[in-house]
């Protein structure tokens, strides 16, 4: 396991000295595997409510998350990461910890690259940023609509994107407003438009990526959110994917082709089963009732394709499929994508459209007469930082 020791000394929530272990989740690792092995009461997590046992299991493998000790080792605080929006954050107190959601306390950028290609513009990008993130991203942006491999030494490329940073560091995925891409010569634009979705210079789509309802359901019993205050409980919730009620042995569909990647019991979403779609793209089916036979991981699967059915395993209260989407790991609303075909714009959403893309145009032109490269990302003041994560968190709870 990946460490990083950082001694701070400054005070928060009453601890005199302390210093912050960064840990990166390991594949595999469930949240109770976690309090496992930092020794803490497993009550924790059977005394939470069930929004909040499913919550557990949105954490992604690889995220890094820190934890707080005083000056004799013991731990005092935990801030694990949910998404890009909330995150857990245990708190030992006089009867032991405490579980809380809160916000997360980021910073948003705005940057731009522009390239000469060398190597490939995936290579180039990576080389010049180290962020492997935005080279996918900007790749994905393009889909297969241009050729990478025609590209020449002396092509350029160009992007805005915005990235966020959390404790002086990158965190979560770069999100590209708008990119361009020489190939011999020939200039070609991906624009993000409508819903976060990519369209080329003439309002036509790129992205072509897109799902089928999963399974017939009687009533969609929790939508999506990223995070919600509830006034009552006084604290922030979320839900990051559908639930779609529907009686149990109700079939389910693979809402994409793809590759099964997961199939198996996770956490407090029971028996689920994850694909991987390309294009940065996965879905999620939780507690299910049973698989389909013959549905293993690695198996290939079609668009519409029977997957399982409809059960209550896990942290349920009764029969449904709770279905996510995630883009780069990162949860999306299944219904800005569900049921969205392949389109071009027209009428009074193409002119829309044009007005929108006009001002990049303009800073496209400015961007190949003075290439830019963000800067290097490099240590800041990471107690602060922490800080005031941590006092964040204290003020929402209060």
């Amino acid at each position: 396991m990946s460490r990083v020791f950082l001694m701070l000394l400054f005070l928060v929530f009453g601890l005199k000295a302390a210093y912050i272990e960064e840990v990166k989740w390991e594949s595999g690792e469930t949240f109770l595997t976690f309090l496992e092995k930092q020794n803490l009461p497993l009550s924790i997590y059977y005394n939470l409510e069930n929004e909040d046992k499913e919550l557990a299991s949105e954490i992604i493998t690889g995220i890094k998350y820190q934890l707080l000790r005083d000056d004799e080792g013991n731990l005092e605080q935990v801030l694990i990461p949910i998404g890009e929006e909330l995150q857990i954050h245990l708190v030992k107190e006089e009867g032991g910890f405490e579980f809380r959601t809160t916000p997360i306390n980021y910073q948003e950028e705005s940057f731009t690259v522009t390239l000469d290609i060398k190597l490939s513009p995936y290579q180039d990008i990576v080389n010049a940023t180290n962020n492997y993130a935005l080279a996918n991203e900007f790749v994905n942006s393009f889909k297969n609509s241009v050729n990478f491999k025609r590209v020449m030494q002396g092509d350029r490329l160009v992007i805005f994107y915005s990235q966020r940073t959390r404790l002086g560091q990158r965190f979560g995925n770069p999100k590209i407003e708008a990119a361009m891409v020489e190939i011999r010569g020939r200039a070609n634009y991906a624009y993000l438009y409508n819903e976060n979705r990519y369209y080329d210079a003439f309002g036509k789509e790129i992205e072509g990526f897109f799902l089928v309802k999963p399974v017939k359901y009687t009533r969609i019993s929790s939508p999506f959110t990223y995070k919600r205050w509830h006034p009552i409980l006084k604290r922030y919730r979320a839900h990051l994917g559908i639930d779609y009620a529907a009686p149990t042995g109700t079939p389910i569909k693979a809402a994409g082709e793809g590759r099964v990647t997961f199939v198996g019991n996770k956490g407090g979403y029971g028996k689920t089963i994850e694909i991987n779609h390309g294009h940065g793209y996965k879905t999620l089916y939780a507690h299910m009732n049973g698989y389909r036979k013959g549905i293993k991981r690695g198996s290939l699967v079609q668009k519409g394709q029977v997957i399982g059915y409809v059960g209550s395993t896990g942290v349920s209260t009764g029969p449904h499929l709770h279905f996510g989407l995630y883009k780069n790991n990162r949860a999306i609303n299944p219904n800005s994508v569900v049921k969205i075909e392949k389109d071009k714009l027209i009428g009074e959403n193409l002119k829309e459209f044009l007005a929108h893309t006009k001002k990049f145009n303009d800073q496209f032109e400015v961007a190949l007469a003075n290439p830019t490269l963000p800067p290097k990302e490099e240590p800041l003041e990471y107690a602060m930082l922490l800080e005031k994560e941590l006092e964040s968190s204290a003020q929402t709870i209060r």
